[in-house]
């Protein structure tokens, strides 16, 4: 077998379908089918079950799965050792970011990255929570950011620092500059909300929280998009329930009005998410401690309260449900 067949195979395997993973490897699917079978007559067994939903691993190919991750990782490490010789860090970093935060960390997070790792290459991918810890999961990511992560064996999760959800208006015109007041949340369930649509974790956060007060949000309007609710707000057609990073970094703050939620505040877990299956490469190590040094400086991280175990995470101040997927 060869490095190329190896890795189109992990892929596949990966994320459970031909044409994802050709659209992933950016290769052609009859070269990456042709591959695949190559590997297969040489090893003398079956390494996919195909059908009309994809692609899954059969006992044969959870083996070789296993192997080949470790393969492709040492071949990576190797290639970050041999750069080290010349003195630096080189390879690709793949990082996700929820869209509340990609605004204002992208920037920022680009020319720290350029830095410290000037030798290696950055991929910034903007997303959904779900959609990325999916990601991380089957390969596509290296590292993300996420908005209330799960439990999970699969996975490697280290809290960085809590949110603040808050009450997102129209700015009435005269508004005078004083500290906007804050509001209950019994008060927010009467407000027609612009809100994103389940499962995203937000939202699953806060019906949970007016579900334990006797309420339920009063929802007008579902948009998954922190951008389009923003510009609905500001048009006046709603309110939104944000975190307060997405209304800073918006490029019309003046527009809006944020006021605090209170009794009980809603603070989302932001936790930086890779593979529990992978171990990371020394430059994405690099690049996970630039993410840190970042969000500690930009978003106030919490020190001290990391736990990598696989799946692990600490008590936060108001903790999701278990069973919350993340998201946005």
């Amino acid at each position: 077998m060869d490095l190329k067949q190896l890795e189109y195979f992990v892929r596949v395997a990966e994320l459970g379908s031909f044409t994802r993973a050709a659209h992933a490897l950016g290769v052609a699917q009859p070269a990456l089918s042709r591959q695949i079978r190559q590997l297969e007559v040489e090893l003398r067994h079956n390494l996919l079950l195909r059908n009309g939903r994809g692609a899954v691993p059969t006992e044969a190919g959870q083996v070789l799965l296993a192997h080949g991750r470790g393969i492709l990782h040492q071949v990576e490490r190797a290639r970050e050792e041999l750069g080290r010789v010349r003195g630096a860090l080189a390879g690709r970093v793949a990082i996700g970011l929820p869209p509340s935060l990609a605004r204002l960390l992208a920037v920022p997070l680009t020319r720290a990255f350029r830095r410290a790792l000037p030798e290696a290459t950055l991929t910034i991918a903007e997303g959904l929570s779900a959609a990325m810890w999916d990601q991380v999961h089957q390969g596509r990511l290296d590292l993300a950011l996420v908005y209330n992560p799960p439990v999970s064996a699969d996975h490697q999760v280290e809290p960085l620092f809590d949110g603040t959800l808050a009450l997102v208006q129209a700015r009435p015109p005269g508004l005078a500059d004083d500290p906007p007041l804050p509001i209950p949340l019994a008060d927010v369930a009467a407000l027609p909300l612009i809100i994103p649509s389940r499962p995203n974790a937000l939202r699953m956060q806060v019906e949970t929280a007016l579900a334990a007060l006797g309420h339920k949000p009063h929802v007008v309007l579902e948009i998954d998009g922190v951008a389009a609710i923003l510009e609905l707000v500001a048009e006046g057609l709603g309110c939104a329930i944000l975190s307060s990073h997405a209304v800073a970094s918006w490029t019309r703050p003046s527009a809006l009005q944020t006021r605090p939620i209170t009794q009980p505040e809603l603070r989302p877990r932001v936790a930086l998410v890779s593979s529990a299956h992978r171990p990371g490469t020394r430059t994405q190590q690099a690049a996970a401690d630039v993410i840190r040094a970042l969000c500690q400086e930009r978003l106030g991280a919490i020190n001290g309260a990391s736990d990598r175990r696989p799946g692990a995470v600490p008590p936060a101040a108001h903790p999701p449900t278990a069973a919350t997927p993340p998201d946005r």
